[in-house]
């Protein structure tokens, strides 16, 4: 299998791909690919890149591809069981695949305010109303997680999963714009950060030379 993923300070799709074929424990080559980058647009016309429409990450495996990081993941799930991404308890399995699936299609002002930078800090302090409402959404999300389905570890349902997979991103964006949140957010945030396969990522990021200045200006 090959996985190509964009830029690791700013592609934040690119990490829920990456993270889910970690959890995957198959082998996986691993290709980089700057966006936005100066042979981008010629790049992404490539037969590799053809049927996601230069969209990253996408999943080779043999002659199957794969894009958009949902299908991947659910496509990896099938492949190594599901209890690998999933919990094993029907409500906690049930809430799961609630919150992967609003994290998937909402939160547009936050995206949009808030851009994944990996590497930089920088407090934000002209959200919109409805940024801000999205923040306290999600923390409302990883309150009922944590409380109903947590007890068994410090992610949101107790083990590292897939609403784990979906939400790093967001922990990323909270730290970068320093998002006040409360103790039990920082407690999950932090054990987001410091899991064995974030580290690698956030240390890859700030090994990177490209920059994307209209994320660096967001």
């Amino acid at each position: 299998m090959k996985l190509i993923i964009g830029n690791k300070n700013y592609s934040s799709w690119s990490l829920r791909g990456w993270l889910a074929a970690k959890q995957s424990g198959l082998h996986f080559e691993e290709i980089t690919v700057p966006l936005m980058g100066e042979h981008w647009e010629a790049q992404k016309q490539g037969e590799e890149f053809q049927p996601s429409s230069g969209k990253v990450p996408i999943l080779w495996d043999g002659d199957n591809v794969i894009w958009d990081s949902l299908a991947i993941m659910e496509y990896l799930a099938d492949k190594v069981g599901r209890d690998r991404f999933w919990p094993k308890d029907e409500a906690a399995r049930g809430m799961a695949r609630a919150l992967v699936a609003e994290m998937h299609s909402s939160y547009g002002a936050l995206r949009s305010e808030m851009p994944m930078n990996v590497r930089t800090r920088v407090p934000l302090e002209n959200l919109s109303e409805q940024a801000k409402s999205e923040i306290v959404r999600i923390l409302q999300l990883w309150a009922e997680a944590r409380a109903r389905h947590g007890s068994a570890g410090p992610f949101l349902f107790g083990t590292f999963g897939a609403a784990d997979i979906f939400y790093a991103p967001i922990v990323s964006r909270f730290t970068t714009y320093g998002i006040g949140v409360p103790g039990f957010a920082q407690s999950y945030m932090q054990a987001i950060w410091e899991h064995d396969w974030m580290a690698e990522w956030i240390a890859a990021a700030g090994d990177e030379e490209w920059v994307i200045e209209q994320f660096e200006t967001a």
